[in-house]
């Protein structure tokens, strides 16, 4: 049988590792992913070809960006921005 002292060793490294481990988990910062929010366009005239002309409405819509996306047959200017 383990000595008490043997023991007490075991469960005092033990120990030691287990703080190391809290203490290294409250060190990171997690960062949390944005999440965009789509909304197509009003302004936007036509077939969405150039990401800078649709940028450029959006911006005026007080949207920060603009991309063109696929809807249906029809590629359409969506406006972006973080919710």
């Amino acid at each position: 049988m383990a000595s008490t002292s043997s023991r007490r060793m075991v469960a005092s490294a033990l120990f030691v590792v287990l703080l190391l481990l809290v203490a290294s988990e409250m060190g990171t910062t997690r960062v949390a992913e944005a999440r965009h929010c789509l909304s197509q366009s009003h302004k936007f005239v036509g077939a969405c070809m150039s990401y800078r002309n649709c940028e450029g409405v959006c911006n005026t819509e007080g949207f920060p960006w603009g991309v063109c996306r696929w809807h249906g047959m029809e590629r359409k200017c969506y406006c972006k921005r973080l919710c």
